[in-house]
């Protein structure tokens, strides 16, 4: 089993046997815990979720509209990324319902009025109404790009003037080119002077970077063909264990092998990322999460010419939705009752608008195949796939952080993904 795969089944079993119950902002109520950790080695596999199938599209795509700096579903639509509508639209409905309530005779109005699926459509199609009502406020997008910076010296009236925007992520990558060791390397999307302006505050509020310097030998594993380093007086043995035995493996040796690795671009550091989450959507947005911060560090340590090293997830608020348990218990492998795989079978068919109805006397043949997926018992992991990212080295090596417009979800290619179906759940908005 891979090590990724375990820990989230052991995490959303903890939340089933210890997790309190708990009120929230939906009305769904949830099982929650406080403080876990999720821990990750990039050089095992890519972390993409094998227990159910993960839509890396979606999160690629969110990933580019965070680091665009774009705030406006807009684009996510445009690209097959709706995981932002109904955030959309329940602020659309909120302010538009209030404004109806005071002249009725909007409702009677282009751009009233619409349901969820009109207002997709009028997302896409119409500019204006794109630009007001697909806008979601000052979230990760401009925090990253452009976090709001005031001029506290130029104070008149009370009132502090906007001076310039930071642009976090650029500051990143700057730092991380002439101060890798620095223990500053955090982009943060907390800006607690505009949650207020935000749709919904930022759950996963701020990452931080860690870098340090490759040993000869793990610089030796990246050589396309390392075996012609490892002969050490007749004998194939890893550079670091060579040193270690004894081996006369001299400086001026040592010297040379960086200097070939430096001629074969091969990186000379690692970099890890360890990102913070106030709110966790465990079953729904956890795998997203922890995939996206994954492809965001494959993206930077690519920009900085380093290799990836090390994910670390901190978790505060750790929950599963109360719709949300069957479906977990599915995937974690604890043996479900007939009532339970009655609950599941009727969850990934209420589409059907057939009415709920329960009868433990009466049980529906859940083997037959007309009642499928009915499972009892959850599926095993697979191994981890490997993510291969296009693009020229030219291109990476001229990279600025402009030109993210310019990537896209077809530049980064995974491979080897065997995965479970994906298993269905009801947002909780």
């Amino acid at each position: 089993m891979n090590n990724l795969d375990s820990q989230y089944q052991r995490l959303l079993q903890d939340i089933i046997e210890f997790g309190v119950d708990k009120k929230d902002r939906t009305g769904t109520g949830t099982k929650s815990i406080f403080g876990y950790t999720i821990h990750h080695n990039m050089r095992n596999g890519f972390p993409l979720l094998t227990t159910k199938k993960v839509a890396f599209k979606t999160m690629a795509t969110e990933l580019m509209w965070f680091l665009m700096g774009d705030t406006n579903i807009k684009y996510l639509l445009e690209n097959g990324c709706n995981i932002w509508n109904g955030d959309a639209y329940k602020n659309y409905v909120r302010v538009t319902s209030k404004e109806i309530e005071k002249n009725p005779e909007l409702l009677s109005k282009e751009g009233y009025g619409l349901t969820e699926d009109g207002f997709v459509s009028y997302i896409l199609n119409k500019p204006e109404f794109a630009k007001k009502w697909g806008e979601l406020g000052p979230i990760y997008g401009k925090q990253w790009r452009s976090w709001t910076e005031f001029d506290y010296e130029s104070i008149e009236h009370n009132e502090w003037y906007i001076s310039e925007s930071i642009d976090q992520i650029a500051n990143l990558i700057n730092d991380l080119k002439t101060n890798p060791d620095s223990r500053r390397l955090m982009v943060n999307a907390w800006n607690v002077g505009e949650l207020d302006q935000m749709v919904l505050p930022p759950c996963h509020y701020g990452f931080q970077v860690y870098t340090r310097e490759l040993s000869l030998d793990e610089r030796t594993k990246l050589h396309p063909t390392p075996e012609m380093f490892y002969n050490i007086n007749g004998t194939v043995i890893s550079i670091d264990d060579s040193i270690e035995n004894g081996f006369n493996i001299t400086d001026e040796y040592k010297n040379w092998l960086h200097k070939q690795f430096d001629k074969g671009e091969i990186p000379k550091r690692a970099i890890s990322l360890m990102w913070n989450q106030r709110s966790v959507d465990t079953f729904l947005g956890l795998p997203f999460n922890i995939a996206s911060y994954g492809l965001l560090l494959e993206i930077i340590a690519k920009r900085v010419d380093m290799v990836p090293d090390e994910l670390i997830g901190n978790l505060g608020d750790t929950h599963l939705y109360l719709n949300h348990i069957e479906q977990a218990k599915e995937q974690i492998g604890m043996e479900l009752t007939d009532e339970e795989r009655y609950n599941i079978w009727f969850n990934n068919n209420y589409e059907t608008g057939m009415e709920r109805y329960f009868d433990p006397n009466n049980l529906p043949d859940f083997d037959n195949e007309n009642y499928k997926p009915t499972p009892k018992r959850t599926r095993e992991p697979f191994e981890l796939p490997t993510l291969k990212i296009e693009k020229t080295n030219e291109f990476w090596n001229t990279f600025d952080v402009s030109l993210f417009g310019h990537l896209d979800t077809n530049d980064f290619v995974v491979e080897n993904y065997q995965s479970h179906p994906a298993i269905k759940a009801p947002l909780s908005n």
